[in-house]
């Protein structure tokens, strides 16, 4: 729960200041300053499963790329849209891969419309 104080802290804040700072993208590694072993064990996930196998790293990186925008995150989309072009994707096949992330969101959301209609014939509307 916010209490006063956040709220206030919150309300004094630079209002031109973003909540996102790119520079705390290279903090990210720091994630494990309060939990070193979960940490550890999220980076050595995460390192494996970059790793080249049955899809190559170009392959992982559009997929990231892809998976940045549907959740929107914003350091990801800074870390993957350089990982992509370090890894040989070019602008085309990165905004493919954009575009391929909001079919598959829109559908998404589009596709709870079936639960919305099975409601309105339920209540007999």
């Amino acid at each position: 729960m916010i209490g006063p104080s956040t709220i206030k802290a919150m309300k004094n804040s630079d209002q031109n200041d973003s909540y996102y700072k790119p520079e705390d993208l290279q903090r990210f590694g720091k994630i494990s300053e309060f939990q070193p072993e979960l940490g550890k064990a999220f980076f050595s996930y995460y390192d494996k499963v970059f790793e080249p196998g049955a899809l190559s790293k170009r392959e992982k990186s559009l997929i990231a790329l892809a998976v940045a925008h549907a959740v929107q995150c914003p350091y990801c989309i800074d870390a993957y849209t350089v990982g992509c072009l370090e890894h040989g994707a070019d602008e085309t096949q990165m905004m493919e891969a954009v575009h391929v992330a909001a079919a598959i969101r829109g559908g998404a959301t589009l596709v709870h419309g079936v639960q919305m209609m099975n409601k309105i014939k339920q209540v007999g509307m």
